[in-house]
């Protein structure tokens, strides 16, 4: 019982400093919100992971500003984390490359398409849609990226925590 509510802890815990890491400045579109859907999804319980990436976009969007396809980008990361509560059951190194590297390709399809469908940017035309994506494709560098180096790095961190907290449960 201690042991899964330190997990729960120690996730909880790196989530939020991974929340609180968006509203400080960063380059475009390298942010940890995916890496949070993933790895909450990953390790907390299934409610649990899909809520608290949209609690995290909800109160940073109150505090950066409100857009137009809002509604779309949180339902991606509810997706994500919900693909990764199934994915991830049983993490390893592989599975994990693989989810966050479909979380970005997801997103970038989903949100560019929401760009281009919902936003006066681009003609709604076949070449409207293909512009969209060709001027899209600087950002999913940056996304990609920072979903390999957050997911990584969240793991990582976890996996120290759960492992520094194991030894202290057992020599306390």
């Amino acid at each position: 019982m201690k042991d899964k509510h330190l997990q729960i802890t120690i996730a909880v815990t790196l989530i939020v400093l991974g929340a609180l890491m968006r509203l400080l400045p960063h380059p475009a579109n390298f942010a940890p919100v995916a890496a949070i859907a993933i790895f909450g999804g990953a390790v907390l319980p299934r409610k649990l992971a899909i809520w608290i990436p949209l609690s995290v976009m909800v109160a940073s969007d109150a505090i950066i500003g409100f857009y137009n396809i809002m509604p779309i980008i949180w339902g991606c990361y509810m997706l994500i984390a919900l693909a990764s509560s199934y994915y991830m059951k049983k993490p390893s190194f592989i599975k994990g490359i693989g989810i966050t590297f479909s979380s970005s390709i997801f997103f970038f399809a989903v949100t560019n398409f929401a760009v281009w469908m919902f936003g006066g940017m681009y003609s709604h035309t076949l070449s409207g849609l293909a512009y969209c994506f060709t001027m899209a494709l600087p950002f999913f560098r940056n996304t990609a990226m920072s979903d390999m180096f957050y997911t990584a790095m969240f793991f990582g961190v976890y996996w120290l925590a759960i492992k520094a907290g194991r030894k202290y449960l057992v020599t306390a």
